[in-house]
């Protein structure tokens, strides 16, 4: 039975993660050969294909003479998890604090004011009923 999920991938783990994400399914060889520099071993790319295996985010299938691998995670959820772990860690569970600290040292043009005023009147509105 595998592991529970780990609340975030390593850069390692993301990095092949984002492969399979955009493939939808792939063997080491094709993983190891997708990789934008720096290159990374085939050993090393199998046994963090083992990994992340082990903690449940991917899955694997005989494909012939290899394995092919293939995502039990969607993209989407992993971040969810990466949000809650920052917002656990850094901000004690809060995301109103976390939103303060994202949008206080950022430039807000016009467009980006008026799209956050928006969602914020939807989320009052959805709260009024």
């Amino acid at each position: 039975m595998p592991r529970k999920k780990s609340l975030v991938l390593t850069d390692h783990e993301l990095r092949l993660m984002d492969i399979l994400w955009t493939k939808g399914c792939a063997t080491v060889s094709e993983v190891t050969e997708a990789l934008a520099p720096p290159p990374l071993a085939y050993n090393t790319v199998l046994a963090t294909m083992r990994t992340l295996e082990q903690k449940g985010y991917v899955t694997h299938r005989e494909a012939g003479r290899a394995f092919e691998y293939s995502p039990l995670v969607e993209r989407t959820e992993a971040a969810k998890s990466a949000v809650s772990h920052v917002l656990a860690r850094f901000f004690d569970g809060s995301p109103n604090a976390l939103a303060v600290a994202l949008l206080d040292d950022v430039v807000l043009h016009d467009r980006d004011r008026e799209q956050i005023r928006q969602m914020l009147e939807r989320k009052k509105a959805k709260g009024r009923r």
